[in-house]
């Protein structure tokens, strides 16, 4: 099958390791991947601020980009669920166009959904020895139902002890725009959940979305917390590596 990559702006201009632990991780099971250069923004940022025209011409871009990839795997729910719940209705008007979205659609994964739903992966053999707890996205688990799969990832790596968060189900803040527009109360949610990440006393903050997990991240910084925070993915090639090392 032919898997592409779908790697989204913060991965690809801050968080590049994210998009090789997928890499790795992916490669170790046979799956050959492919990253179109002419990928770009997946249009969120301008379809929420109102500019869906704007937006359409991001859109547009990946439907090209993806138009032959069999599977198209991204390391961000919420991407992911821009193009499964948002394509459709930007098309909407376009039949040509909108019957491109809905296959863009059927063949696009969360990167758990495709190691769990799609590979039946749910053991990597990975070590993890360290305390860890899991802020669940709020695009991932509400609009696209990315549930149980991180957990079941996280639940068969060795020596990893994860702590459940606090009112985790609560928004941390970010929001894209809504922390630039609104960045006092923006600010107030993400130290309430910084709050509840440092009431678990875990040592590693894990999650399946960069804007969120910089989010939190920055603000435990600000305070001067010594958590690590990573994505799932990272987590997991960092797991398997030091299995690796460990035979």
């Amino acid at each position: 099958m032919k898997v592409s990559l779908f790697i989204t702006c913060l991965s690809d201009l801050v968080y590049p390791k994210v998009g090789e632990a997928m890499v790795q991780l992916l490669s170790g099971y046979g799956v050959k991947l492919d990253f179109p250069q002419v990928q770009t923004c997946c249009g969120q940022p301008a379809f929420n601020s109102g500019y869906w025209e704007e937006a359409r011409g991001s859109a547009l871009t990946l439907l090209e980009a993806f138009e032959d990839s069999d599977f198209v795997i991204s390391p961000s729910g919420s991407c992911t669920s821009m193009i499964h719940h948002y394509y459709p209705k930007l098309f909407e008007n376009d039949p040509t166009k909108l019957a491109k979205a809905n296959r863009l659609v059927e063949k696009t994964y969360e990167f758990t959904q495709f190691l769990v739903q799609v590979l039946g992966v749910t053991d990597l053999g990975a070590v993890f020895p360290h305390k860890v707890t899991y802020h669940p996205s709020c695009h991932g688990s509400r609009l696209l139902g990315v549930k149980e799969e991180p957990m079941q990832l996280m639940k068969n790596i060795r020596d990893l002890q994860l702590v459940p968060l606090p009112h985790a189900e609560d928004c941390c803040g970010f929001g894209g725009t809504f922390a630039v527009k609104m960045c006092d109360i923006s600010g107030a949610m993400v130290s309430e959940k910084s709050d509840h990440v440092l009431e678990t006393e875990a040592e590693v903050l894990v999650g399946l979305d960069m804007g969120c997990l910089m989010n939190i991240a920055g603000n435990l910084s600000y305070r001067g917390k010594p958590v690590k925070v990573m994505h799932l993915a990272e987590l997991l090639a960092e797991g398997v590596k030091l299995a690796h090392e460990r035979t």
